[in-house]
């Protein structure tokens, strides 16, 4: 069995890798190990630093070669010192950006068993493929709304990320009570991966890369 070290940015990154992503590769003989990334001496979670967590993301590379490490951070509010970013391209293609970043990272880290991915743009866009989902945790109306908004884009990876748009302000601004820890995972559970897959592009590409590990 190959073991896949996935580092996530939150408890409920961690979760949606152990209640998703675990039995599926695991039938493929491939182990997802989810860590939360460190940001300070007692506090852990959140993108705040590419400094801070470059060094982890090395460490765990070249404590064991024969496993892989990959990333599943928000593409949205990444550090001004993420690779990449003073380079960006100047496209409206949200995959185009989330790959040169993802190259960026590859090379600054530079290990082979590493493999860069970036969610687009956040967590939660991963939510709006199916809205219905939401019916089960909150008023049934906010369905209608959550699916004008994805109906308005080519995909929910293609859901902006302006600091008033991003998907996590567009559930929190409709769904009273919506809380990333709790509902998350459940929501993503419910929607199920299949459905994810199918709707989010650039999500499934990290999957099949995963898959593809296995000779």
């Amino acid at each position: 069995m190959i073991r896949v070290n996935v580092f996530v940015e939150g408890q409920t990154e961690e979760t949606f890798v152990r209640e998703l992503l675990y039995e599926y590769f695991q039938d493929k003989n491939i182990y997802l190990n989810p860590i939360l990334v460190k940001t300070s001496s007692t506090g852990k979670g959140g993108v705040v630093s590419y400094a801070k967590i470059k060094p982890q993301l090395n460490r765990k590379c070249l404590e064991d070669k024969s496993a892989f490490v990959t990333t599943m951070f928000d593409m949205y509010a990444l550090p001004n010192d993420f690779p990449g970013i003073s380079s960006e391209p100047k496209t409206s293609d949200p995959f185009q950006k989330a790959e040169h970043l993802e190259q960026e990272m590859g090379k600054d880290i530079g290990h082979k068993n590493f493999i860069p991915n970036l969610l687009v743009h956040e967590f939660e866009g991963l939510l709006y493929s199916q809205p219905e989902a939401f019916a089960g945790w909150f008023d049934a109306s906010v369905v209608s709304i959550l699916q004008a908004e994805c109906n308005a884009f080519p995909s929910p990876e293609h859901i902006n990320d302006h600091p008033l748009t991003a998907p996590s302000k567009r559930i929190r601004n409709c769904c009273n009570g919506y809380d990333k820890p709790l509902h998350g995972s459940l929501l993503a559970i419910d929607i199920g991966l299949d459905t994810i897959r199918q709707q989010c592009q650039h999500f499934n590409q990290w999957l099949l890369r995963l898959e593809s590990i296995i000779p």
